[in-house]
């Protein structure tokens, strides 16, 4: 008997001598027949995905999680983005001018340039705090003066002020934001080092519930599950952001105001 079959044991003996079954759902060598699992959970019944209402819940989500909520219609993506990475630049600078942002004569992590306190000033689009980095398939136009992904080190990364990216899906009820590393949204490392996280989500892509959000997504992807800006506590309640992600979660949500969708008031 090995470590497996002797844990299975005990809990099976446990479970017998309280009267219950084992319980579980897979079938094959060496799986118990106390029977299936029960899932008759609530799957779905919500508002149409998109639809106004749930929209107005992620919202509300969100701003309770401290990530920031910009609006804009389809097409305008390039000014929210804009408009979110100068708000973030404000609120949390980068140090001064001295220290200019990554380049190809300045790489991240080089001597020249100091992750942690280098703060470029705003440029003439409203962009500032530094190099702003993308993943290859962001769409065109989106942030076209965006550092494309090139397979930075953790080191070079912390060397970029800001990421954008696009999502898979989003869950109203739990304000969570999934990427699965789709082209739109590289590999989980980016969107987890720089200091600001800029992400943009379709309407159609937020649906109400988890169970709807998982069906909207590939198990064999590598998912990052996002629910606001990274945070932690310590034993004395005092909050730290920025720990293990981004500090600054600011999330486009584009919304085509003449899309007519289901107006059904969710159930929170």
């Amino acid at each position: 008997m090995n470590a497996r079959e002797e844990v299975l044991a005990r809990i099976r003996a446990a479970n017998a001598n309280a009267g219950v079954g084992l319980g579980g759902g897979v079938r094959g060598p060496g799986a118990d027949d106390d029977g299936d699992i029960p899932r008759e959970y609530h799957r779905g019944g919500g508002p149409a995905p998109g639809s106004p209402p749930l929209l107005d819940l992620l919202r509300r989500r969100l701003v309770d999680y401290r990530a920031s909520v910009v609006d804009a219609a389809p097409g305008d993506e390039p000014a929210a983005i804009r408009a979110a990475l100068a708000a973030a630049s404000a609120e949390h600078p980068r140090g001064s001018a001295e220290h200019p942002p990554p380049s190809a004569d300045n790489p991240p992590g080089s001597a020249e340039h100091s992750p942690r306190s280098a703060e470029y000033p705003p440029d003439s689009a409203g962009r500032g705090g530094g190099a702003v980095l993308v993943p290859p398939g962001l769409p065109a136009g989106w942030c076209p003066d965006g550092v494309v992904d090139g397979g930075f080190t953790a080191v070079e990364l912390d060397g970029f002020a800001a990421v954008v990216t696009g999502c898979a899906a989003a869950c109203a009820l739990t304000g969570t934001i999934a990427l699965d590393g789709s082209p739109d949204q590289g590999r989980r490392a980016i969107t987890l080092v720089p200091d600001v996280h800029v992400c943009v989500v379709r309407a159609d892509q937020v649906v109400h519930g988890v169970p709807e959000l998982l069906a909207r997504l590939d198990p064999t992807r590598p998912i990052t599950l996002i629910s606001g800006p990274s945070a932690t506590s310590d034993i004395e309640f005092d909050r730290v952001e920025g720990v293990h992600g981004p500090r600054t979660l600011a999330v486009i949500l584009v919304t085509d105001p003449t899309d007519p969708t289901d107006p059904t008031d969710p159930t929170v």
